[in-house]
């Protein structure tokens, strides 16, 4: 499969990214689904997509990004409003597809879509509810530690043949896990001390690992440090908004459902006395290093190691 697939982007690469944005797009379709629907415990699967009173969504008003343009953001059936927020994850997910697809070979590039539609439901679900589900944390983390075993090229620059490729890129992975979560953990543990107060959700300390099995140790902590400078700016963004504006920006409620409160045996209850979620910082860190920094990052910290 794989080599079909660089055959196909070797005579027409405009046709493959386009299919790759495509993919993304229905794929961000979904992850709207699972945004909404996993944190309140029901089924991703069943019951189809329906409008907020009630009546089913007919599959030519279910189009990625489309449809709400064609619609203008009105239900047909009763012209009710939904949010933007569903054309923008579905056109977000699509550019990341697209960007995974331009960046790595083949193969890596298929497990950086898995990637990045779960930091995509990871952020939005954090976003709305200050948790982050166990499935997109300890579940990410099994499946990114399975992607390396069989995808070695996702960690290595340099192969020198099956099955050392495979041990070293899963070595790769449970390294990037334990150091991700263990780094983590302590400056949550040290903030707190020196806050007296909760610094840190744990769902957030098992979100960096996951990140860690997909990236290894360094983009475990360029996610880390870079998602916190990244998250800095995006308040400073805010802050002066608000001062600009003086008004507080509200962030759009889950589209088209009501607001039901998180359930289910995977979800951490919500943390206390933490404004802002640090789970969408990490994922913004982590998709940086992922698609942009990857080389440069690595090469840094090669050159630290060799000084120690």
């Amino acid at each position: 499969m794989l080599d079909e697939l660089r055959f196909f982007n070797e005579q027409v690469p405009w046709a493959a990214a386009a299919a790759a944005f495509v993919f993304g797009a229905i794929t961000g379709s979904f992850l709207n689904v699972c945004i909404y629907r996993i944190p309140a415990g029901r089924s991703v699967i069943t019951p189809g997509s329906r409008c907020s009173c009630g009546r089913p969504i007919a599959w030519y008003d279910n189009l990625p990004i489309l449809s709400w343009f064609l619609l203008r953001g009105q239900a047909r059936c009763c012209g009710a409003p939904f949010s933007f927020r569903y054309p923008f994850i579905e056109a977000l997910t699509g550019a990341l597809f697209l960007a995974c697809w331009l960046v790595w070979p083949p193969g890596p590039a298929l497990v950086g879509m898995v990637f990045c539609s779960i930091l995509v439901c990871a952020t939005f679900i954090d976003l709305d509810h200050m948790i982050i589900p166990d499935r997109f944390t300890i579940g990410a983390a099994v499946v990114g530690v399975g992607l390396s075993l069989l995808v070695p090229g996702l960690h290595l620059a340099e192969t020198i043949g099956a099955p050392f490729d495979q041990l070293r890129s899963l070595r790769e992975s449970i390294l990037g896990l334990m150091v991700g979560s263990a780094v983590v953990l302590w400056i949550g543990l040290l903030a707190e001390v020196v806050l007296r107060r909760e610094a840190m959700g744990f769902g957030d300390v098992k979100f960096l690992g996951a990140i860690g099995a997909f990236t290894g140790w360094q983009g475990a902590l360029f996610a880390l440090f870079g998602g916190a400078v990244l998250g800095t700016l995006a308040v400073a963004v805010v802050l002066f908004y608000r001062g600009v504006t003086g008004r507080k920006p509200a962030p759009a409620p889950p589209p088209g459902a009501e607001n039901a409160p998180a359930s289910g045996a995977d979800a951490e209850p919500a943390p206390t006395g933490r404004e802002t979620p640090f789970g969408p910082m990490l994922a913004a860190g982590a998709l940086v290093y992922f698609l942009f920094l990857r080389e440069p990052v690595d090469a840094y910290f090669a050159l630290v190691a060799e000084l120690f």
